[in-house]
């Protein structure tokens, strides 16, 4: 009987070793993706998932290492593998969505930032980014009633503030832009693209001694291009 038993705690050891393995691998893929070493991190992941292909997030911190090696085509399909194997995860739809972005596949971002949505409705990146490809698309009332959700959500996104002043101005809504602009400027001061958009605005509106300062302001800041609008407009 106690041979029995230890043969039995034999054959396990094994398979615990495995699983500890795999583990230890996928860890130190974290670390050294942390510590910028990408490529030694996805050769740590590869590792984990041959001993162990069924683990959704070695296939997501694959994806998201490859994004940052610039393997987008890598990186959609490995989050093409954790979701097979994980469809409840937002965050692999979200960021393959800003993946597909990225390859110009705005209609599968669309569509990747909905079931991420769909999955956690008050994720305020993914109004946020969905917003940004209706955008590529020519969707600008679709843009915009994103970016309105995205700032309901978090309020002090300015980057948000900023782009939907963007779309506003494309819509020639310079005046709702302009009100964006400054939002954007209140919560980030040291952002010369607000300037300088917002002065481009106030020059559309008549408004050209307060548009020619955002532009000097914008240029002060490093956004050169301001000048040549200063040349052209504000002599």
């Amino acid at each position: 009987m106690k041979q029995s038993v230890l043969l039995l705690f034999l054959l396990l050891i094994p398979e615990l070793a495995v699983a500890q393995t795999a583990e230890e691998y996928f860890n130190k893929g974290v670390d050294k993706s942390e510590l910028g070493d990408y490529k030694g991190a996805i050769s740590e992941f590869n590792k984990a998932i041959e001993i162990d292909p069924s683990d959704p997030k070695a296939y997501y911190n694959r994806a998201v290492t490859k994004g940052e090696l610039g393997d987008y085509k890598g990186t959609i399909a490995d989050y093409n593998k954790a979701i097979e194997l994980d469809p409840s995860d937002p965050k692999a739809y979200y960021n393959r969505g800003v993946t597909k972005g990225e390859l110009g596949d705005y209609r599968g971002g669309v569509a990747d930032f909905n079931k991420a949505i769909e999955i956690n409705p008050n994720d305020a990146n993914a109004y946020h980014n969905r917003g940004t490809v209706k955008g590529k698309l020519g969707d600008y009332k679709g843009a915009i009633l994103d970016y309105n959700k995205a700032i309901e959500i978090n309020p002090n996104d300015a980057d948000a503030y900023y782009i939907r002043g963007l779309t506003k101005s494309l819509l020639a809504d310079s005046r709702g832009a302009i009100l964006d602009y400054n939002k954007a400027i209140e919560l980030d001061p040291s952002d010369p693209k607000a300037y300088y958009n917002r002065g481009f605005a106030k020059l559309k509106l008549g408004q050209k001694d307060s548009g020619c300062l955002d532009l000097s302001k914008a240029g002060e800041m490093g956004q050169m291009q301001a000048y040549d609008v200063i040349k052209e407009f504000c002599q």
